[in-house]
């Protein structure tokens, strides 16, 4: 145990904290700012599994806030789930590692969660984070959500039957709507963001549950702002992800984005989830001050991105001209709607 012993002399944690800590597996969606930094901390810490998931690719606009990453994989474009379990490997032998390359669906989540026993949030959009709000309940799991743009962050521990959940904390606190691609970020804002999530993962391996912060933290590093705010009150007994009568909205397919090949086109359709809809003008605002040329008219924006032209309508559709991938073109569209 002389590996873990500074770990061990933290009287809260000590022998027995560290023995349950060796037990336990967590899943980390997202393996970019956010989820390199937290699964270096656990790797660190001696959990027994780490599963990381992951759909995108290194690129060197990463390696300024991204751990784990070097130049070499940047120019590989080596898939960043695989990047990071090769570090970790490094760092530590003693940990299983599993990599996904994939895009973090329900279907799938669903097959791997059997013996996770915590998820932590390191994605870069709402679509997938209600996805593991909704899995954290039905399975009744921790779940360890954060978020950072700019030098803006924000972290709060999910407890399942405890605490309100991610949807009954968003109907009531506004969302800034912006993105790394379109407003930067410093590391510090992320290494914020992580420390918070770090130590409350540690508290939820080492038994220490009773420790979890209660309180939904935010904060502005730049602008000297922190803010602590209760949630008890926060919490709907309606609420379909975590209320009395639960059905799981986001685990439904028809919650999903749809992403399809439009048929004899270069050109890939996607649609949000039922119900979402994009207010052009404030995307073309936001877009705008980020350098982009926007242009469109009163039904549609247009706006090219990474060599792809990306046309957005009114009732949420976007079409991504000049690629049949998928993937690639749910990565940029996320990055520009977040």
């Amino acid at each position: 145990m002389d590996r873990y012993s500074r770990q061990i002399l933290f009287k809260k944690i000590g022998e027995e904290g560290q023995k349950e800590i060796a037990k336990k597996h967590a899943l980390i969606l997202g393996v970019g700012a956010l989820g390199t930094h937290t699964s270096e901390t656990l790797a660190r810490a001696g959990v027994r599994k780490l599963t990381i998931i992951d759909r995108d690719y290194v690129e060197m606009s990463n390696l300024q806030r991204q751990h784990l990453f070097t130049e070499e994989d940047a120019l590989k474009k080596w898939p960043k789930a695989e990047a990071a379990k090769k570090r970790l490997q490094q760092i530590n032998s003693e940990v299983d590692i599993e990599a996904i390359v994939a895009q973090a669906d329900a279907a799938l989540v669903e097959r791997i969660i059997e013996d996770v026993d915590l998820l932590i949030d390191g994605t870069d959009n709402f679509e997938t984070r209600f996805l593991m709000n909704d899995i954290a309940h039905k399975y009744n799991i921790p779940y360890i959500f954060g978020s950072c743009v700019g030098s803006f962050g924000m972290a709060f521990t999910i407890i399942p039957g405890e605490t309100p959940c991610l949807q009954c904390l968003l109907k009531k606190l506004p969302l800034q709507g912006q993105t790394c691609d379109t407003v930067g970020i410093i590391a510090p804002t992320v290494q914020m963001v992580t420390a918070h999530q770090s130590a409350e993962a540690l508290k939820i391996l080492s038994g220490n549950r009773d420790t979890v912060r209660k309180t939904f933290v935010s904060f502005d590093l730049w602008d000297n702002e922190y803010v602590s705010l209760k949630t008890g009150a926060l919490k709907d007994k309606a609420c379909l992800s975590c209320g009395e009568d639960c059905t799981y909205p986001f685990l439904q397919a028809d919650a999903n984005t749809k992403v399809a090949v439009l048929c004899g086109r270069d050109a890939v359709q996607i649609r949000p989830a039922e119900g979402e809809s994009l207010l052009l003008e404030q995307l073309a605002e936001r877009w705008r001050s980020a350098g982009y040329e926007v242009g469109g008219n009163p039904f549609l924006l247009s706006i090219v991105k990474e060599g792809r032209s990306l046309v957005f309508f009114k009732d949420g559709r976007a079409l991504v001209h000049g690629t049949k991938n998928l993937d690639e073109a749910r990565r940029i569209y996320h990055s520009l709607i977040g």
